[in-house]
């Protein structure tokens, strides 16, 4: 039963997404077949922490990475936090427990070039899902904002008097976020387009497929994959390293961290400083160029 009721705060209260919920609920479930199976506990309400580390030694041995064993730990710290709010418990099992140390992911931003070879030189085909494939990637790397919130972008949030898009983020905070003159002019030569489909099905939605479907998140995925061959050897080639190049070069050409994590949607500052690692490098050139006292 407490497991159902935390789904449900975390659903209500906390307003995750269904896609969050359904990961903390696979970690929990899992967590609790592993107590059954292996020591015939039927709840995992009030168990011991060698228990814990049983299950993490176990997964280790299983091939599973430190990054994934942590994130299953953090839904059940959780878990056992919301158990401690309702009162089924006066003291977590995970009180005292230390992440396993991971490798940090460094994650290479497109390059300012890289980007002009595709929004400058514009290897895209003259139809619907040309010019779409164009708005998909002008919009990530114009507006930071996520695969999820592009996909989900309404035809009522686009504000083209205003040059402003209002983004749904994560716990459903909705954000606004300025557009450049050359994105509205992607989103209207896409609206042509658009205006063309036959049966439309899906169309309070911004961004559609040309059977007139909203676009899905595989499809982003691709699309970035696709046209980012053409110009990068890098070997991550996704959404997020769009967000991760907006994040960059606004940095890397002066923005303020609080403004950088305002577009992002970010709850904290912490959360965008991981992007603060290639505008260091900048930071020294400009310092080692321009200050009076570098001889070399």
């Amino acid at each position: 039963m407490s497991v159902n009721a935390f789904i449900s705060y975390l659903r209500l209260e906390k307003k995750y997404s269904e896609h969050t919920i359904k990961a903390y609920q696979k970690d929990i479930d899992a967590f609790a077949h592993f107590c059954e199976t292996q020591y015939d506990e039927s709840s995992i309400n009030h168990i011991s922490y060698p228990l814990i580390r049983n299950w993490i030694v176990e997964l280790s041995q299983s091939g599973v990475s430190n990054r994934t064993i942590n994130r299953k730990i953090s839904s059940l710290q959780a878990y056992y936090k919301f158990l401690l709010k309702i009162g089924e418990v006066t003291v977590s099992p995970l009180k005292k427990h230390k992440a396993l140390k991971t490798e940090k992911k460094v994650e290479i931003p497109f390059s300012e070039k890289e980007m002009d070879a595709l929004l400058v030189e514009n290897p895209f085909e003259d139809d619907f899902e040309g010019v779409r494939d164009r708005l998909i990637i002008d919009l990530l790397y114009a507006t930071g904002m996520r695969r999820a919130e592009l996909v989900n972008l309404k035809l009522k949030d686009v504000d083209l008097a205003n040059q402003t898009l209002k983004v749904l983020g994560k716990r459903n905070k909705e954000r606004i976020i300025p557009i450049l003159p050359v994105t509205r002019q992607s989103i209207e030569a896409y609206m042509v387009e658009r205006s063309q489909l036959q049966n439309v099905q899906d169309a309070s939605y911004l961004i559609l497929t040309k059977d007139g479907l909203k676009i899905y998140e595989t499809l982003v995925y691709r699309t970035i994959n696709k046209y980012f061959s053409l110009v990068s050897p890098k070997v991550k080639k996704s959404p997020h390293i769009l967000r991760h190049t907006f994040a960059t070069h606004l940095l890397n050409r002066g923005a303020d961290l609080n403004s950088v994590k305002e577009l992002l949607g970010h709850s904290s500052l912490a959360s965008t400083q991981v992007y603060t690692h290639n505008s260091i490098a900048e930071l020294k050139k400009v310092h080692q160029n321009a200050h009076p006292r570098n001889k070399e």
